[in-house]
């Protein structure tokens, strides 16, 4: 079968990652993104508001994370009387990131290069 030129063009190739630990997923795109958040906002809540997710969602996933890998990647602080409690990464969860971000660019450059951005036929 052959498949009209004018829709060729809408196909395009997609790689998928993710960081493992003892061969359960940890961080894939969805985690990196609630990471990078957190990292900007210092606030598991204003991170969840920003992506469009919820706090429990947010923080389950925190947990989650946490019970594979048997260690936090995020540090919590309690605010004073009028609040400002936070969140900030800490080494493990920094590392994790910088090395799934590391990763993603060298797939990004390979599909790049390989491939190119334009992949229709003419």
């Amino acid at each position: 079968m052959r498949y009209e030129k004018s829709k060729r063009w809408r196909f395009k190739p997609v790689l998928k990652f993710w960081i493992e630990f003892e061969g359960k997923r940890v961080l894939g795109k969805g985690g990196a993104a609630i990471l990078e958040q957190i990292k900007k906002e210092e606030s598991i809540s204003r991170s969840a508001e920003r992506l469009g997710m919820s706090y429990r969602y947010v923080w389950n996933y925190l947990n989650e994370v946490r019970g594979i890998i048997g260690e936090p990647v995020v540090c919590t602080f309690k605010g004073g009387k009028s609040g400002g409690g936070g969140a900030k990464l800490n080494e493990l969860g920094e590392y994790l990131l910088s090395e799934y971000n590391r990763l993603n660019k060298i797939v990004e450059d390979f599909i790049s290069t390989k491939i190119g951005g334009d992949t229709r036929e003419d």
